[in-house]
């Protein structure tokens, strides 16, 4: 039976996915709104559930047109004196009722429901928050002046805002392209502010590890930022750091190095040395990714010099270059060195200074764990993998990150065979990026494919094929039909259908990975070889040759295939199953 193929032997890991928070301002009498922070902050947010304290204003009082006004102050007051977040929640929902009430909708109704929202959010009920947001979009009226656009534009901010700490990316990405959309109409394209969300909308592709998306929309940011501000501005160099790492995460490792010399450059001119220590170790991990270790070095301890001395010996920033130091050092084959700076980072992850988030700890295990992973440690890299997850803990902003731990987990579960385990990882990061809107993703048909392999292990064939064909519709779509990772779930799914007893199947996708392979790769490259003897095994069971034509995917995966079948499975053949 064709073997199974991992479509991604390298540890599977999630960057961890940034909690955009959400902040407000005061708000004046006639454009002001609640403006949105950019995804890429993240800040800590109490969950106070408590039923919020009622002010003493009869139903009948909120006719009077002076009442709304007064209580939306009162809102305001209370957020901005720190007093219960659940008293000003109340004048808040009190001050929207009375401008409902109002004849005429007005701009300070959709400024209370933004408030409202607001509260709601920073006390984690994020559901509460969106019916609140969609009624404030409904409110203005762009016809009417830039006022209502502003608002409905900051409405639909929020509003991604909110569906972004929930972890529905997808949503969250089309409220930020209507507000961008309100907000080039009533500004213009060129206006410093649509910049602004030009970059905002970029983070959250970038987030979503849509990079492409999110590499326009920097280019756009980047080119207004030239027109608008002096040479050399730190807005420029702020997006030439974004556009870096999206060029990082694209592989074109010299564009980013690029952008990040020219982001460096002037941050030394405006004197920003922690700045500078920062772009630095960015500087390193590029030169690690290039292999060219001397250079990352350089870069890593210079960066290390600046934070031990104005940030201290403990400071996370430290630890997290201890870290990269140690990946350096067990890709060059130092694995004593390796260790000892993965023991010295997690000396000062375990005793964290305050100040510490439990992200920035869970990040750094993550890293970590990933090294034991790969110096076969596998047991030591669980260990810290569950104490990261146990860190974050399960909120909507960080099912991203989770179920990337999760799923690295997984990995390492099936290393040590422990098969059952691994399939419940992989199942639990499923559903996880199922509800977080990630389903169409490549990460997600790498995952399915994984979970695939574990199934088979556990020789639940007809599940293992469920996941396969699913992890190739996904992977066709994102990747296309030639890809590596394509191309080893299609050798996945071949050896289902094999073990099903659907050999005609398994030797229609073998041909065409056969027929791929010697096009890409040469017919002497022993993957090919290794292809061509499952291949021609089957084809002495069933008594013919080789079809060397070969067929299209349109014949290939056609509505002609029949569905999986509900019986048993046949015996396995010779061909051992892979990872």
């Amino acid at each position: 039976m064709p073997g199974l193929i991992s479509s991604n032997p390298s540890p599977i890991f999630i960057p961890g996915s940034q909690d955009p928070a959400q902040k407000v301002e005061s708000l004046n009498g006639t454009n002001g709104y609640v403006k949105s922070a950019s995804p890429s902050n993240h800040r800590t947010r109490p969950t106070i559930k408590a039923g919020p304290e009622r002010i003493p204003f009869e139903d009948s009082s909120l006719d009077n047109p002076d009442l709304g006004p007064f209580l939306l102050k009162l809102a305001r007051d209370t957020i901005s004196s720190g007093e219960s977040p659940n008293k000003a929640l109340d004048y808040a929902i009190r001050a929207s009722k009375s401008f409902e009430r109002s004849p005429v909708q007005c701009l300070e109704l959709a400024m209370s429901l933004h408030v409202v929202a607001a509260i709601y959010s920073s006390l984690g009920r994020f559901e509460e928050a969106v019916p609140v947001l969609e009624r404030s979009i409904e409110v203005p009226n762009v016809e009417t002046g830039l006022d209502h656009a502003l608002a409905k534009f900051s409405g639909y901010m929020q509003l991604g805002d909110t569906y972004s700490i929930m972890g529905q990316l997808e949503q969250s990405i089309s409220c930020y392209g209507s507000g961008l959309k309100i907000q080039v109409e009533a500004l213009g394209e060129s206006d410093p502010r649509v910049a602004e969300t030009y970059r905002y909308l970029a983070e959250a592709h970038m987030q979503a590890m849509q990079f492409d998306e999110a590499e326009n929309f920097c280019k756009k940011t980047l080119e207004i930022h030239r027109e608008h501000s002096e040479p050399a501005s730190l807005e420029e160099a702020a997006d030439r750091r974004l556009m870096a790492l999206i060029c990082e995460a694209k592989g074109d490792y010299e564009t980013a190095l690029e952008h990040l010399v020219l982001a460096s450059m002037v941050m030394i001119a405006n004197g920003q040395d922690n700045e500078v220590a920062t772009i630095d170790v960015s500087i390193g991990n590029i030169y690690l990714s290039l292999c060219r270790f001397d250079e990352a070095v350089f870069a890593y301890q210079k960066a290390l010099t600046v934070f031990k001395s104005t940030r201290g010996e403990n400071h996370p920033s430290v630890a997290s270059i201890f870290v990269r130091l140690a990946d350096l050092y067990y890709r060059t084959g130092k694995l004593r060195e390796s260790k000892s700076y993965c023991e010295n980072a997690l000396r000062i992850y375990t005793k964290p200074l305050p100040g510490f988030t439990s992200e920035e700890i869970a990040t750094g295990l993550t890293e970590i764990s990933a090294i034991y992973e790969a110096v076969n440690e596998p047991e030591e890299g669980l260990r810290l993998l569950q104490k990261a997850i146990k860190l974050l803990e399960d909120k909507p902003a960080h099912r991203g990150t989770i179920a990337g731990l999760e799923a690295q987990m997984g990995v390492m579960f099936y290393m040590v065979g422990r098969y059952s385990e691994a399939r419940n990882a992989f199942e639990s990061a499923i559903a996880k990026l199922r509800a977080s809107g990630e389903k169409k993703s490549a990460f997600f048909g790498i995952v399915l494919n994984q979970m695939g392999l574990a199934c088979v292990q556990l020789y639940k064939i007809n599940e293992a094929t469920g996941l396969f064909e699913e992890a190739r519709e996904i992977l066709e779509q994102e990747c296309g039909p030639c890809h590596l990772d394509t191309l080893g779930v299609y050798s996945n799914l071949a050896a289902t259908y094999d073990a099903m007893g659907r050999v005609e199947d398994a030797i229609e996708l073998l041909e065409y990975i056969l027929k791929v392979r010697e096009e890409k790769l040469g017919t002497a490259n022993p993957d090919v070889d290794d292809e061509k003897k499952r291949l021609t095994q089957l084809l002495k069971e069933v008594g013919r040759a080789r079809n060397r034509k070969g067929k299209s995917l349109e014949n290939l995966f056609g509505s002609n295939i029949p569905r999986r079948k509900k019986g048993g499975t046949k015996g396995w053949s010779g061909f051992s199953f892979k990872p």
